[in-house]
Formats: C-alpha cells, structure tokens, sequence
C-alpha cells in the first residue's frame, strides 16, 4: 500500500483529504471529492496495475413491489445484459475483450455496483457501468433468461430443507417489513415480474443522492476525483426513499415445516444489536468463541465433538437495516433433533450466564487481531470494506485502530454483553425436515 502524503488539489475540483497513519496494521485512506458533490474513500496501491470501484445505496429487495419480490435482483443481473448500443452479447464481448468485470447485485437492505478492470481499460470500464446504470436496454430474449434461471433457482431453493427453513424462518421473524421477504423472489413473484416495474425501480434505486464510493488499486486521488463525474454524472439527481426501520425480532417459539429428508435442517436466531452499538465489536469476540471459531469453538465441541450430531453449526449477526439479527444453523439428524435443540439451548445459557473464559477470550482476540491484514489481498475485497465501513459510519481509523479496541475488551466486558445479546428464554428456531417426536 501507498503511504499517505500531501496531495495538491487539482485544478476545477475541490481539496483531496488526507489521514495520517496509526500505528498498527495500516490501510491509509484518502478522501477524495469530486466537482458534483461526488466523494469515495480510497486505498491508493500501485503494486499491480488494477482499479476496482464499488459503490452503493440503501434499497434493495426492500424496494421491490409487493407481489413482485425479486424485482430489485432481477434488475441487477439485466443491467449487464446489454446497454446503449450494446446487446447482451456485445457487451460481455466488450468486458471480456479487456479483461473488465463489471457487476450489479441486490441485498435485502442495499442495491451494489463495481468494477475490476487493468489500468490501461479503465476508460472502458467507466464508459460500461455507465452504460448500464443509465441505459440498459431489457431486451426481449435477455428478459426471459434471465427471468427462465431466476425462477428455476427460486424453485430449486426449496427443494430441501435449508431453502425451507430459511422461508419461514424470516417470515415468522418479521411478518409485515421487507426483510421477511424472500430478497430473490419465488417462481409466482418472479413470474409477475414486469420490464415497466423494473425501469420503475431503477428510477426509484439509482441516483446521484445517497450513493457511496470506495475505490481501491492502482489510482490516485486526482485521478479517482476526475473519474467520478464521468462515471456517475449522468445519474438523475434525487435521493432513494428511506427504508422502514428494522422492527424487533418477532419471538416465535419452534416452528417445524414439513420437508421429506434424511435430515432436518435448523435455523435458530433471535434479535441482534444495532451496527453502531458501542459493543458491536465485543459482540464479533463473543460469537467468536460461541460459534464463529470453527473446531473451537463451543458449539462445534458441544454438538459435533461430543455428541457427533451435526458436522457444522454455526451462528453470527446478520446486518439488516442498520440492525442485526442473531442467526445460526446446523443440520442432524431427524432422530436426533431434539437432542440437538437441549444441547443447543443448554450452551445458550451456559454462555449467557457464565460468558467466555480468560483463555477463550485471549484466543479470540489473537485471531482476529491477526487474521485482520489476510482480509485486504486483492483490491476488491479492499474497495468492499472500505464501501462498508462508509456504509456502517465508521471513521476513517476503524481499521487501524480496531486491534487496541480488541485488545482493550476484558473478560468481565464480554461476560457483560453476553448476557445482554444471548437471551435462551427467546431463541427461536424453525425445523425444516421429519424430526422424530416433535
């Protein structure tokens, strides 16, 4: 990576921000602004000669119509399959003949764009999601594929047991918000979905107000700067509609969904702590130790080690919606369910109750602190977290300063939040599968 220097403004735009350095594990960023109040936070890196650009706004399936769930997914697989003068194939002709990557997708709370491209290709690439983000042309042949693949995913998806329990799980757990929608719509929604309905949300998604830049790889500040009106000049002005805050998790017992397999698949989860909890980051070491640490992890000793009952479980938070929902899964088998669900429950409220140990806590945070560099090994996974951390507002010093946060969470702090974010008497959990007596 590139240290940070001084860097003169360049003539026409406005002043480029720099960061000093912190000691520690160092990822300098430059704040870069542009003529037409555009800015992007980069990581300058010229050690090989690849850009990657990745941008946001919130909306997502959230902004999908009713009855048209999947909308927002659809549309952003039909913004590469041709564009301006362009059809599908002589756009993917284009990317591939310079070697550019340039991709679109839909989450639940938030509508993505990016690039990869080599330096020399730059220009193109920016003339490409241009392109694709003002002028896709949802021809008749590309509409029906795309639509064709969609539904014959959405249908494979609850052909077994985790696609099923995924469905009523989020749907018992929010019933009336977006985020108890299926983000990818089924065969029905899919089906009804409508080429005027997706115009419609790209009118809605895509503006100059609310979106967030991050930018990684072989450029500099001047040059990102002049870049950013060429890439997102042409967008409509206006802001995408606010998203309906998170509601709280809607406790809902156990519920079983009948599924014919060898195995039942469990989703269990309750409600999680909001992204910008002061405690968000004791929370990441907590998990870790409860079920994020692989082999070591409380849950693998307990249900796999001990009593060989699944061969992974797993649980974290989920960012939605600036909130988070504690979610996990395991699959065993349908005999052996309820086995499963006592042993589960009963490291739920050892954990909850006792919270971690000192060894359990060092190793934690000796993972994490150093995992952290193995994160940034290519410029798109960098332009990534760097769009995240725009996204969850997070300061520019988040990452460098984030191994003396770890190191300064002690076990009594971790016992403490432990109790607060692990709430056994509200677990909820949905069985997808024959799980023998219940």
């Amino acid at each position: 990576m590139s240290g940070d220097t001084d860097t003169a403004p360049v003539p026409g735009t406005a002043p480029i921000l720099d960061t000093a350095p912190v000691p520690g594990f160092s990822l300098p960023i430059q704040v870069v602004e542009a003529p037409g109040g555009f800015s992007a936070w980069l990581a300058e890196d010229h050690s090989v000669p690849v850009v990657s650009v990745s941008w946001s706004w919130e909306g997502g399936a959230a902004l999908d119509p009713a009855g048209m769930e999947g909308a927002a997914s659809m549309l952003s697989t039909l913004l590469t399959e041709g564009a301006g003068g362009l059809d599908a194939l002589a756009f993917a002709d284009a990317a591939r003949d310079e070697a550019i990557g340039v991709n679109f997708d839909a989450d639940r709370d938030s509508f993505e764009g990016g690039f990869r491209a080599l330096l020399p290709a730059l220009p193109k690439a920016v003339e490409l999601a241009r392109l694709a983000m003002t002028a896709p042309r949802f021809d008749d042949e590309a509409v029906a594929r795309v639509r064709a693949r969609a539904i014959a995913s959405a249908r494979q998806a609850l052909e077994g047991p985790r696609g099923r329990a995924s469905r009523a799980f989020w749907a018992a757990a929010f019933p009336s918000h977006p985020a108890g929608r299926p983000a990818n719509g089924t065969a029905e929604s899919i089906a009804a979905i409508t080429v005027d309905a997706m115009r419609d949300l790209l009118a809605r998604q895509v503006h100059r107000g609310g979106l967030l830049v991050a930018a990684s790889g072989a450029i500099t500040a001047p040059q990102l700067a002049a870049m950013l009106p060429e890439l997102f000049g042409a967008l409509s002005g206006g802001t995408p509609p606010a998203l309906p805050p998170l509601p709280a998790f809607t406790g809902f017992g156990t519920q079983v969904v009948p599924v014919t397999a060898s195995q039942s698949m469990l989703l269990f989860g309750q409600q999680g702590i909001p992204v910008k909890d002061p405690e968000w980051e004791t929370a990441q070491v907590v998990m870790r130790i409860f079920s994020g640490g692989g082999f070591s992890s409380r849950l693998m000793k307990s249900l796999r080690e001990e009593r060989g009952l699944t061969y992974g479980v797993y649980a974290g938070l989920d960012q939605l919606f600036g909130n988070s929902v504690l979610v996990g899964s395991a699959a065993t088998a349908n005999a052996r369910v309820a086995e499963a669900l006592d042993l589960l429950r009963a490291e739920w409220k050892r954990m909850a109750e006792g919270g971690p140990t000192q060894e359990e806590m060092a190793d934690a945070v000796s993972f994490l602190t150093g995992s952290q560099p193995l994160q940034f090994t290519d410029s798109r996974r960098i332009a990534n977290t760097l769009l995240a951390m725009r996204r969850n507002d997070r300061p520019l010093d988040w990452l460098e300063r984030r191994p003396e946060r770890l190191r300064a969470i002690g076990r009594d702090r971790a016992a403490k939040l432990a109790a607060r974010l692990l709430a056994p008497g509200t677990l909820s959990i949905t069985i997808a599968g024959q799980p023998a007596g219940l």
